[in-house]
């Protein structure tokens, strides 16, 4: 999995590996309610089946975590919208259709019933203080490893380059 850098040579953390990490802890964890109905659900009406990933909804949850993380206040609406997708109409032009609401009022509930959302004064929903704790941990965890496995690779990079310029001479 190529990583991110900055010009100046830093790592930043990628989302892929951060939403894997959160999903992997909600699922151990064992705490995230999950609705008797995921393993039939399609998650927009522009979808034709229901997600083949078993754990979709651990993923989806860490996804919309990570997105209010990010951005303070956000809405079911907002959600919809960003989990949307392309709604082919045949051989007219398609457009983008927003996702099931459904789903992801579910995601943000099940959210706020192990505490890692709470409901903002001014709509929609914030991090609470013990899920941005729990975040925190994540992130920091995976740079972290993230960090080790680029070290590992520029190491191995440096042996190949000394073999090789060994059996120049």
């Amino acid at each position: 999995m190529p990583l991110n850098t900055v010009p100046s040579g830093t790592l930043l953390w990628t989302a892929e590996a951060f939403i894997t990490a959160y999903a992997g802890h909600l699922k151990r964890s064992g705490k995230l309610e999950i609705p008797n109905w995921v393993d039939t659900v399609k998650t927009g009406s522009f979808k034709e089946l229901a997600p083949y990933d078993p754990d979709w909804y651990y993923v989806r949850a860490a996804s919309i975590a990570r997105h209010i993380y990010l951005r303070k206040h956000v809405g079911i609406g907002a959600l919809a919208k960003l989990y949307g997708g392309k709604n082919r109409r045949g051989n007219r032009p398609s457009h983008h259709k927003d996702a099931s609401t459904g789903v992801q009022r579910a995601v943000v509930q099940s959210l706020e019933k192990i505490g890692v959302l709470e409901q903002a004064p001014d709509g929609g929903r914030r991090i609470s203080v013990d899920g941005q704790r729990d975040l925190d941990r994540i992130a920091t965890s995976t740079l972290e490893t993230q960090q080790e496995e680029s070290e590992d690779e520029d190491e191995e990079e440096e042996e190949e380059d000394e073999e090789e310029a060994e059996d120049d001479e």
